[in-house]
């Protein structure tokens, strides 16, 4: 089930949050919560059933293993030991699911042996769920995890607006706000802003990152050469795809969490408007880049233990990052650039040398554009297929009217005709003026946190809310093939 699905707006969302706030006030509160732990086990499971024991696993051993670490003495482990059991246990169950068929293929490559991929379907959002208890398990370790209720403890990892795709969570964020009684109560400003972000979300989703979609898939997937001008489209469709498909994902579950009363962690702040790359990743999916700085970065010794170290540290930091995101290498390599461009940015401060503004954003939105096609492609192949034409003179094609005024260039092998035609059979007179909007609202526009912050019940605000609600909804049939991409993210 998907935020923008007709099952989960009409039915799913309006049902659960009727039942639990049914609950609340006949003071049901145990009652209340294992109601929305079973109604996000059945969110989790409505793709596939067979998911639910997976997850299932992973709490009640994540969950033991919490319990232990708090009661080492008692059954006289070290507390590292139990660590390290339940990591290995995570990473192991992540790495089977997610890494099994990449590693195999790699062996047989190197080996020349022929063992068949089991092609393991990767469970859904098993990536963030996982992170999320690891996070747990090193907060239990160092005594910052005070609450060890099951119950509790269940609807922290099942909570549905966060499970499929983040963000990542802490549990001493969460538990506070689940035993709150102020939040057993219907709010009617939190509704009424709940459904303001939840709408602009769905907008952003099925109207604009949908829209992008499909010329990115043409220019990724289908076409099988590209001219200049097609190749810098293929990576800009893509790059404002997920985007907006991201935004719009962390705008619905904010909007849908903020309805019962929570509040989870805001995990992305208009990353585009980046000055730099490490600007970049206080902006995008800021729960990962948490989540990458406590337990990875700093654990391997952060910026502690010298500048080779450091710069080693970030390299190694956005090596599993990239990792985590998707088993290829095209995800590692994109992981990699991220990690080496960090160093150099590091570097570059302790020159103390700075840059116009103007000119830092356009070097970094580039190299955010650039990266993005590793990131995108499914395999190097394709990665160069696009990379190489956005920086080949050697098919250059311009729109035909410009003929009557550039025609000279014909003789530098210009070409004129269909510019865009492997993307946009409309002669770009869609795409291109979307690409134009993009850029204006990514720039130059607030962003929807920033609007969580201003919120004011008024017309304004109930005007937008509907209109982008309406367009959304009815923009939900032109897309139903299309899901969120932010299962990588």
């Amino acid at each position: 089930m998907l935020f923008n699905s007709y099952e989960f707006i009409f039915l799913f969302l309006p049902i659960t949050f009727i039942l639990y706030f049914y609950l609340l006030s006949q003071r049901l509160i145990l009652g209340a919560k294992i109601f929305l732990v079973i109604a996000s086990l059945f969110f989790y499971g409505y793709w596939n059933f067979s998911y639910v024991p997976l997850i299932l696993l992973s709490i009640f051993v994540n969950y033991s293993v919490g319990l232990s670490l708090v009661n080492h003495e008692k059954i006289k482990l070290s507390s590292k030991s139990i660590l390290i059991f339940g990591i290995l246990f995570n990473v192991g169950l992540l790495g089977y699911f997610k890494y099994t068929d990449f590693l195999l293929e790699n062996f047989n490559g190197i080996f020349g042996s022929n063992i068949p991929l089991p092609h393991i379907i990767l469970p859904l959002g098993i990536s963030f769920f996982t992170f999320t208890q690891i996070a747990f398990l090193v907060d239990a370790y160092r005594r910052e995890a005070k609450e060890y209720s099951l119950v509790n403890y269940m609807l922290f990892v099942t909570y549905f607006p966060h499970l499929l795709a983040g963000p990542i969570l802490h549990h001493k964020e969460m538990m506070p706000q689940f035993a709150s009684k102020y939040n057993w109560v219907k709010n009617y400003r939190n509704i009424a802003l709940g459904l303001f972000i939840f709408s602009i979300g769905l907008f952003k989703k099925v109207v604009i990152a949908d829209t992008f979609a499909p010329w990115a898939t043409a220019g990724f997937d289908t076409a099988t050469t590209l001219n200049l001008i097609e190749a810098w489209a293929t990576s800009l469709s893509y790059t404002f795809q997920l985007y907006f498909d991201f935004s719009g994902y962390c705008d619905m579950a904010i909007g849908i969490s903020l309805m019962f009363n929570i509040k989870l962690p805001i995990n992305f702040n208009s990353p585009y408007k980046a000055l730099n790359i490490q600007d970049f990743w206080r902006r995008w999916h800021m729960t990962l880049s948490r989540f990458l700085r406590d337990y990875i970065y700093i654990p391997l010794g952060g910026n502690r233990k010298g500048e080779f170290r450091t710069y080693t540290n970030l390299l190694a930091t956005f090596l599993i990052g990239g990792l985590w995101h998707g088993a290829g290498w095209t995800f590692i390599i994109w992981g990699a650039l991220h990690g080496i461009a960090l160093a150099i940015h590091r570097f570059w401060q302790s020159l103390g040398f700075k840059m116009n503004k103007i000119l830092a954003w356009f070097i970094t939105f580039n190299f955010i554009n650039i990266t993005w096609i590793f990131f995108r492609a499914k395999d190097f192949e394709s990665a160069i297929k696009v990379l190489g034409s956005m920086f080949s003179l050697d098919n250059v094609v311009l729109p035909n009217p410009l003929v009557t005024k550039l025609g000279y260039l014909k003789d530098f092998g210009i070409e004129f005709g269909g510019f865009i035609a492997n993307l946009d059979n409309n002669s770009g007179k869609t795409l291109i003026p979307m690409m134009f909007f993009a850029f204006i609202l990514v720039l130059f526009f607030k962003n929807s946190m920033e609007k969580w912050k201003d919120f004011e019940l008024n017309y304004k605000t109930l005007f937008l809310t509907f209109f982008c609600f309406c367009i959304g909804i009815l923009s939900l049939n032109n897309f139903k093939s299309s899901s969120f991409t932010t299962q990588s993210l």
